[in-house]
């Protein structure tokens, strides 16, 4: 017995040493900038290190060909499971082959109710149904809605563009078959955050020309990823070391998400992947002069980069309105329904959110725009976890809700 004590007390030993020496090799990562304003901020210091503990395990087990890295970040992401909730019915089902969760109040409604298409977040690696299920759960009870939550399939096993396309199969079923779940199906709102809203506004965009279905009410934009050529804009630069989701992040799970050499990463955060005639195209919608000047504060114009045709040929993706909706034409984006956005100050995408905001108005779409300057990205992802939820995560998604009910 004692010679057993022994052994795992070596074995105990050896697991720290080797977990010491790969946090050592990784301490940089440890590093984000959390200012006082940071909605609990201590809190969040304590979920990044978290947070940065799973990515150096997951990029270990990687090297060692255990498993993906994907896969164990997926694994520790998925969330807590859910008790059974008296207040709905909740369904697995297919729509169109595609894996979706029907929330539907359980109290009989005087007529039909509105419907909510949710599509989650995750940088179309990421997140699942069981990860957004207190999410889901809230809207539904809340607003007293149907919520479709989309279970689209993950990059890289489904290669982009099949994330948008399944989302759209998903809601076009929707809007199709909505007297099925007791929808009225001109109330049907389409909602997600961070690359779920990509993919919420892709499939506004897609739908605005099709006559064949009833057109979508609103779009809910939840600190939404719009566009993929400037990495300079203001909010990249007061965030390009926050928690969670920085600039060197955001540009390293786009190049995993489309299964792109990881050695782009710098050239295209310097936006040499850009040439001037498309820069000449989209200043008018993507210039950092479109930022209101509250939002300016220390924002210094980067210097100009070289375009390199090398790098430019290995990510067309980026172009496409499918990854990067703020692109899409005029002609579309004035067709477009009523829309919510809302933005965190502690996110380097809330620049997309404002500069989106700004052409849905120039175009006469009606906007509601919710800010929450102490809010951090992924804040939504921690609702309905008790004390280890922030005030930022009801806050973002009440404003959601509120919206939605308005529909």
């Amino acid at each position: 017995m004692e010679s057993y004590c022994t052994l795992v007390l070596i074995a105990g030993i050896l697991v720290g040493f080797v977990l010491l020496v790969l946090i050592l090799r990784d301490y940089k990562s440890f590093k984000a900038e959390i200012p006082p304003d940071f909605d609990q901020p201590s809190k969040v210091r304590f979920f990044h290190c978290l947070y940065v503990l799973m990515e150096i395990l997951a990029k270990n087990l990687n090297r060692l060909g255990i498993v993906e890295e994907h896969t164990v970040i997926r694994l520790i992401t998925d969330g807590l499971p859910v008790l059974w909730d008296p207040q709905l019915f909740i369904r697995d089902l297919h729509f169109d082959g595609v894996p979706v969760r029907i929330y539907l109040p359980r109290e009989p409604s005087a007529g039909k109710r509105r419907g909510v298409v949710f599509i989650h977040g995750g940088c179309g690696i990421f997140g699942s149904l069981r990860s957004y299920e207190r999410v889901c759960r809230y809207i539904a009870k809340k607003s007293d809605s149907v919520v479709v939550s989309v279970g689209y399939h993950l990059s890289p096993e489904y290669k982009y563009p099949a994330q948008t396309l399944e989302c759209l199969s998903a809601t076009v079923h929707f809007l199709q078959t909505a007297d099925t779940y007791g929808v009225d199906p001109t109330r049907i709102i389409v909602c997600g955050d961070s690359a779920g809203g990509t993919y919420a506004t892709s499939v506004c965009q897609e739908l605005v020309h099709r006559t064949d279905l009833p057109k979508i009410r609103a779009q809910v934009l939840i600190y939404p990823f719009l566009q993929a050529l400037n990495f300079n804009l203001p909010s990249y630069q007061k965030n390009a070391f926050s928690a969670f989701l920085s600039r060197e992040r955001t540009v390293r799970f786009i190049l995993k998400y489309l299964n792109k050499d990881c050695s782009l990463k710098e050239p295209i955060l310097a936006g040499s992947h850009v040439p001037e005639s498309v820069n000449l195209k989209y200043r008018k919608w993507l210039s950092p002069d479109l930022i209101p000047e509250v939002f300016k504060v220390g924002y210094e114009a980067p210097l100009p980069t070289s375009f390199s045709p090398r790098v430019h040929e290995q990510v067309p993706e980026l172009f496409e309105c499918w990854f990067s909706p703020l692109l899409a034409e005029d002609a579309v984006i004035c067709h477009l329904p009523d829309t919510c956005i809302v933005t965190c100050g502690h996110d380097v995408l809330r620049d997309e959110g404002l500069l989106y905001k700004k052409r849905l108005e120039d175009n006469d779409v009606r906007v509601t725009w919710h800010h929450v300057e102490e809010g951090f990205h992924c804040t939504m992802e921690f609702f309905g976890y008790g004390i280890f939820s922030f005030p930022s995560s009801s806050t973002v998604l009440n404003h959601a809700v509120d919206f939605i009910k308005g529909y």
